[in-house]
């Protein structure tokens, strides 16, 4: 099984990016955008200057609880940049939701309070919200991580995406806000406690 199709096969059709769009960005931008990868897993992310954005980490069920996630992140935090990656809110009828999140508590995430998240996907003309997690090693504030998901969001998810879905993504400005007062709950207060 190609690492596209497994991808494919965990993440919800919202959140996927076509196979066109990711191998234009391994190709046409090769020097932010990688594919780490072996039979067990299968890492997509970008490295900027400033941070790293994880765009899709998937594990085989098989391999799960073996530590291949927790050593795949600590090889990003080597680096010593902020860690942002993109997650759904906890769905009880989707057990992976909260498995994704236990995982990243566990490697010392922060949820994103500040920041709300909410794009229409182009697969199923929804509206999609999404929470933003980040891993900072020097204290860097929301407002700063705010930023550098802009960025990313310009950069990486809206990659030539008239050319390659034959219409646009929003905006930045309407899909991402910044609100120091936003009424949010922190996500990892949803998750049952760790058994």
């Amino acid at each position: 099984m190609n690492w596209y199709v497994k991808l494919n096969k965990y993440f919800p059709v919202e959140e996927m990016k076509s196979k066109e769009h990711m191998e234009r960005l391994l190709e046409e931008k090769a020097d932010v955008y990688y594919k780490d990868e072996s039979d067990l897993h299968v890492l997509m992310y970008a490295e900027f200057d400033t941070f790293i954005f994880i765009d899709y980490l998937w594990v085989s069920a098989k391999a799960r609880g073996k530590g291949i996630g927790h050593s795949l992140i600590k090889k990003l935090k080597e680096k010593s940049k902020p860690i942002i990656l993109e997650v759904e809110p906890v769905d009880y009828e989707d057990t992976d939701t909260a498995k994704r999140l236990h995982f990243y508590r566990r490697e010392g995430f922060t949820h994103a309070q500040s920041i709300g998240y909410s794009r229409r996907s182009l697969a199923t003309d929804k509206d999609t919200q999404m929470e933003i997690l980040y891993w900072s090693p020097n204290n860097e504030s929301e407002d700063f991580i705010y930023e550098q998901i802009k960025q990313m969001y310009e950069d990486i998810h809206t990659y030539k995406d008239k050319e390659v879905y034959g219409q646009s993504y929003q905006h930045v400005d309407e899909v991402l806000t910044y609100d120091e007062n936003r009424e949010m709950n922190n996500i990892f207060d949803d998750l049952q406690v760790d058994k």
